[in-house]
């Protein structure tokens, strides 16, 4: 069984009643810079086991009646038509997809920033789109030397050229398709147009990761450094926290290489800075609710080896460089780990190596760990699930859950109707025949009600998996590495 190491509902209540601490210390206003994923922290959920993937989300619910949303969109994204690769959407699609979200549950979702914008045509036409869907949309505006250019930014020709986002709620919540959108100068901007107003507005940033107030070399924390290799983010001492209070505390390079600055810009807003530090400007409680510190560096680990094996894919396909690589390695070593921490790794690739065929390898809460070949009838994720779910369910391994007479039909259809080249069954297509077969023979009804208990279980492949059947694999909660090898011939 998964150890639990987050206490989530105390870090509801707890994360809730900080938020509300912090409006109050402003003029019933804040707006609150939300980093990461808001639906889907799956990074949390595997580093923290306890959070759930929608925490941060049940969150805001319980605030919603104080909380409105806006939405900032970079208009150079939308013009290149750049995509959140996860979901395969682009941002464009992905700002209607959030709205659609947060209406879901009723959250009010006011309206959305076009950032950086300069009549690009792409931008000019999603403008047009969200009004006529009845979208409030505002234009912000590009600012030569942003943020250093402090003159020119706390001006009438900076911040106070963009328009002002008319809000009715104490906490606006400031969010994002993805990384560069613009929601902390969307905040700064509003912060010098409410000040205009004579509203003492306040600012503060909502980041669960790097946790603030757990030591730096925490797996944790290096798990959050080794999910943003592309970024090159860097966990470090907040060195203005030190001075100015004595204490250590975590952030990340970004936040204390600009907080001069910002501290700059808030002094000439306010005529004083709220804040001495940038661990000062959030307001993330997680650390305080880690109630299993050794589970927690437990999962952190497999996480930072999970994201090694990640970049070693990515640099396979071209997307990532050596250096990120490289700094994975780092980070497995400050964590005192190898790819062998992960049980099912070595035997993986030992059972690969032996019979030179695919093979995946799966390890079970008790420490057992099942493997699955490549054969005429499965590919390697669909033997490997059948033979996890036997092992479960304490069926013997020699009977058939799935009979050929179900089978082989599958396979036909798929060469001769379909058009596949290859026979062997994926994972999807398994689970579906195990199904059927579930309405007639007890074992397999049995084999399947065992599906459960996959999600948050490890396993590896000794080659890189099909979409399909990562993706199945994914939906199932399992936490899959790949080892960079294409064991096919045809390039399509």
């Amino acid at each position: 069984m998964k150890k639990i190491a987050f206490d989530n509902e105390k870090y509801l209540k707890i994360q809730r009643e900080e938020i509300m601490k912090r409006i109050s210390q402003f003029d019933d206003k804040l707006y609150l810079e939300f980093g990461g994923k808001l639906f889907d922290d799956f990074h949390a959920e595997r580093v923290l086991p306890g959070f759930k993937h929608d925490t941060k989300l049940k969150m805001l619910l319980g605030l919603k009646d104080k909380a409105e949303i806006v939405i900032v969109v970079n208009s150079n994204d939308i013009q290149n038509n750049k995509m959140r690769e996860d979901l395969g959407l682009t941002y464009e699609a992905e700002v209607l997809r959030l709205i659609d979200s947060f209406r879901s549950v009723d959250l009010l979702v006011s309206s959305v920033v076009l950032s950086k914008y300069q009549e690009q045509p792409l931008t000019l036409i999603f403008k047009k789109k969200l009004e006529n869907l009845g979208i409030k949309t505002y234009l912000h505006y590009p600012i030569n030397g942003y943020p250093q250019n402090i003159p020119l930014v706390v001006s009438e020709d900076g911040l106070g050229k963009n328009e002002y986002i008319e809000t009715t709620r104490p906490l606006v919540v400031v969010t994002a398709p993805g990384p560069g959108s613009g929601k902390m100068a969307t905040c700064l901007s509003q912060l010098y147009h409410e000040n205009k107003r004579g509203i003492r507005a306040g600012y503060a940033k909502y980041e669960t990761f790097p946790i603030w107030n757990i030591s730096l070399n925490h797996p944790v924390n290096l798990a959050y450094e080794a999910a943003t290799l592309d970024l090159n983010d860097v966990n470090m001492i907040d060195p203005f926290h030190l001075e100015a209070y004595g204490k250590l505390t975590v952030n990340y390079n970004r936040d204390i290489e600009v907080f001069p600055l910002l501290k700059n810009i808030f002094e000439r807003i306010y005529g004083l800075s709220p804040y001495n530090s940038p661990t000062d400007m959030g307001v993330n409680m997680a650390g305080f609710c880690i109630c299993d510190d050794e589970a927690a560096q437990d999962a952190s680990r497999n996480e930072i080896i999970r994201r090694y094996y990640a970049a070693l894919k990515n640099k396979f396909y071209g997307k990532y460089s050596e250096e990120a690589v490289n700094k994975a390695i780092m980070l497995m070593n400050q964590a005192s780990i190898d790819v062998n921490s992960r049980k099912c790794v070595g035997v993986c690739l030992e059972k690969a190596q032996e019979n030179e065929i695919p093979y995946m390898a799966i390890e079970l809460p008790n420490g057992k760990i099942v493997t699955g070949k490549t054969s005429s009838l499965f590919r390697s994720p669909a033997a490997l699930i059948l033979n996890t779910l036997k092992e479960l369910a304490n069926i013997d391994d020699s009977l058939m859950l799935i009979s050929h007479n179900i089978i082989e039909p599958i396979q036909n259809l798929k060469i001769n109707s379909l058009g596949h080249r290859n026979p062997r069954l994926h994972l999807d297509e398994v689970l579906i025949a195990l199904a059927i077969s579930a309405t007639t023979s007890p074992l397999a009804e049995l084999a399947l009600k065992q599906l459960p208990k996959l999600e948050g279980l490890q396993a590896h492949s000794a080659t890189i998996l099909s979409d399909v059947d990562l993706n199945c694999l994914k939906k199932l909660g399992i936490q899959v590495t790949e080892e960079p090898v294409v064991r096919i011939k045809n390039l399509y």
